[in-house]
């Protein structure tokens, strides 16, 4: 691993996806994020007004709402209204979780009818991999369709599988080939895995552990 340090603050995308925290913790979310510098809040679309509210609109932070989150299992419909109503409520960014029952099934037309009205909207969309579950050829379909949708971002996970590892991006950026950047999340807690993932090729890091990584960060001197 290279002896310099990235600037990591602006990589991270400080999340905020456990549904059983309040407007407190969604403060604090933010305001941490505004403190360290953090790319962006990640945050379920329930809360990204309340995001916006505390976080300038014009500001170094983003703020990022999730889409049909954790499963994708929402008709396209109601994913495109929660993408409409995420960016009424002044969300920047937008991970959407994909149909993946039209994956499991090889259907490319309703993966591509599912993405596409979200990704029209406008906003820099990042889908949502699951790369861990998936098989070669279902990540390969998955990552193809996203690409055709207009996606700007794929991410490995939701968070809530197995913790995405530095090889996992490496597979991911050779499949990318440079068309998306790459956004690492799931199970991030320690300053050496978020190096090592944005070594490996991840350009964001979606995790909750941003302020532990910041003190490991001031501790090694960076």
């Amino acid at each position: 691993m290279s002896q310099e340090l990235p600037d990591l603050p602006p990589l991270i995308d400080h999340a905020l996806l456990d549904p059983h925290h309040g407007l407190e913790a969604l403060r604090s979310c933010c305001d941490e994020a505004s403190h360290f510098g953090f790319a962006g809040v990640c945050v379920a679309s329930r809360w990204v007004a309340a995001a916006r509210e505390r976080l300038p609109r014009r500001g170094r932070v983003k703020v990022v709402s999730v889409v049909g989150f954790p499963f994708g299992a929402l008709p396209p419909a109601v994913k495109r209204a929660e993408a409409e109503s995420a960016l009424e409520s002044g969300a920047d960014e937008l991970d959407v979780v994909p149909d993946f029952g039209a994956l499991a099934d090889g259907d490319s037309r309703t993966l591509l009818n599912d993405l596409a009205p979200i990704i029209e909207l406008g906003l820099p969309v990042k889908v949502i991999l699951e790369q861990a579950r998936l098989s070669d050829e279902a990540l390969t379909l998955l990552v193809e369709v996203s690409l055709d949708a207009g996606a700007r971002f794929l991410k490995t996970g939701t968070g809530f599988g197995p913790p995405v590892t530095p090889d996992q991006v490496r597979r991911l950026r050779e499949r990318v080939r440079g068309r998306a950047a790459l956004k690492a999340a799931g199970g991030i807690t320690t300053l050496e895995q978020a190096l090592a993932l944005v070594e490996a090729g991840a350009s964001r890091l979606g995790t909750s552990r941003g302020v532990a990584l910041m003190e490991s960060l001031t501790a090694r001197g960076g």
